[in-house]
């Protein structure tokens, strides 16, 4: 590491002292421009040096120096005071006024198609269908079209109102529920073609167009890697699941030239004449341990009942119960064939349906909420 002396003053005599540099004595002399030099002396050309880096003198053809800025005054802000104008602005802007909430979050809107009234629930517009009749009380339906208000002619339209406002939140729950489940069977719309899917006691069914052969009497054959599927209804087989067939294909008699009405037709012909041999199986299952007695099974194509029972022992039942499993199918029909015994929804009515089916509220969970395919 090089050691630097302090200049000499003025009339001092310049002292050499022996210094050891990797084992090599060398003279450490004190020259009288006031600079230690290792080995030999070069106060010529350091000075030379030192000249051209510290001169203040530009060379030709080089750019001028810059001028320093100098400091703007700075206007001095008492505590407790608010900045100026001026300052605000430089370093953040203008200010704006903020937006109002309505406008960020738009609020949820539920119109009814034959709606004749609106009011907000839960910050939602809520456009409903109101009627009024010979009724006692008001009362409120949520459907797949949205909230239909019923009231007798004597009530006020405030009172309607403050019914509403009470029931508020669930209004808004199950008009939500509604919409998603509206989207969900818009997904599981089918078109209707050659490869087409459909869900067949909870089961993916894939139709397959089929010229060859002539399905005239049972308008269709169900395979399974080529071999045909048959289902067992009789008292051998109470359980027709088809869980654990790798691959189920329908096979109807159309050519490619079908059009998609013709493949619906065929694939719904089909189907109904598989639910009436499965329902008319599981009536008979359930019966003797309901000790009841069905006499008449009908299929309905109602959009939003799965089924009714009379008093003569009449039962109606979707067709569309075919595409859920067969313990959702179970239910629906011990349900309606407790209605034999119970003609309402008392808590006697659910214990005679508990009795056949114990998980009868899950599986009418899973009747409400699975979306199956729209037919038409």
């Amino acid at each position: 590491m090089r050691r630097f002396a302090t200049p000499l003053r003025e009339g001092a005599t310049p002292v050499a002292r022996p210094s050891r540099f990797h084992g090599v004595s060398r003279l450490q002399t004190f020259h009288p421009a006031g600079f230690v030099i290792f080995g030999r002396v070069v106060g010529i050309r350091l000075l030379k040096l030192a000249l051209d880096l510290f001169d203040s003198v530009p060379a030709p053809g080089a750019a001028a120096p810059r001028k320093p800025k100098k400091n703007r005054p700075l206007t001095p802000i008492s505590s407790g005071s608010a900045a100026p104008d001026s300052i605000a602005n430089e370093f953040i802007g203008p200010s704006v006024p903020a937006a109002p909430i309505t406008s960020i979050m738009t609020p949820a809107r539920f119109a009814h198609p034959r709606a004749n009234r609106e009011t907000r629930l839960c910050e939602a517009l809520v456009a409903y269908e109101f009627k009024r009749g010979k009724r006692r009380t008001i009362g409120m339906v949520v459907g797949a079209d949205g909230l239909v208000v019923s009231a007798p002619r004597w009530v006020p339209l405030y009172e309607v109102e403050a019914a509403l406002q009470e029931k508020a939140g669930w209004i808004v729950r199950k008009l939500g529920e509604a919409r998603e489940r509206q989207q969900r069977l818009a997904a599981a719309r089918i078109v209707w073609q050659d490869g087409a899917t459909f869900p067949f006691l909870g089961e993916s069914v894939i139709v397959v167009l089929d010229p060859r052969h002539a399905y005239t009497a049972v308008g269709g054959s169900l395979q399974s890697a080529g071999v045909e599927v048959v289902l067992r209804t009789d008292a051998e087989a109470p359980h027709l699941t088809l869980a654990g067939v790798p691959r189920l294909t329908l096979h109807i008699g159309l050519p490619q030239t079908a059009t998609h009405e013709q493949i619906r037709d065929a694939v719904q012909a089909w189907l109904m004449r598989q639910a009436h041999r499965v329902f008319t199986a599981r009536l008979n299952h359930f019966a003797p341990q309901l000790q009841v007695q069905w006499r008449k099974l009908s299929l309905s194509s109602a959009g939003t009942r799965w089924g009714s029972a009379r008093s003569d022992g009449a039962i109606r039942l979707n067709w569309r119960l075919i595409h859920f499993n067969q313990s959702v199918i179970d239910y629906v029909v011990a349900h309606e064939l407790s209605h034999l015994r119970v003609m309402d929804h008392s808590p006697r009515f659910w214990d005679t349906v508990r009795s056949v089916v114990p998980d009868y509220a899950t599986l009418r969970g899973q009747l409400r909420d699975e979306a199956l395919p729209r037919w038409h």
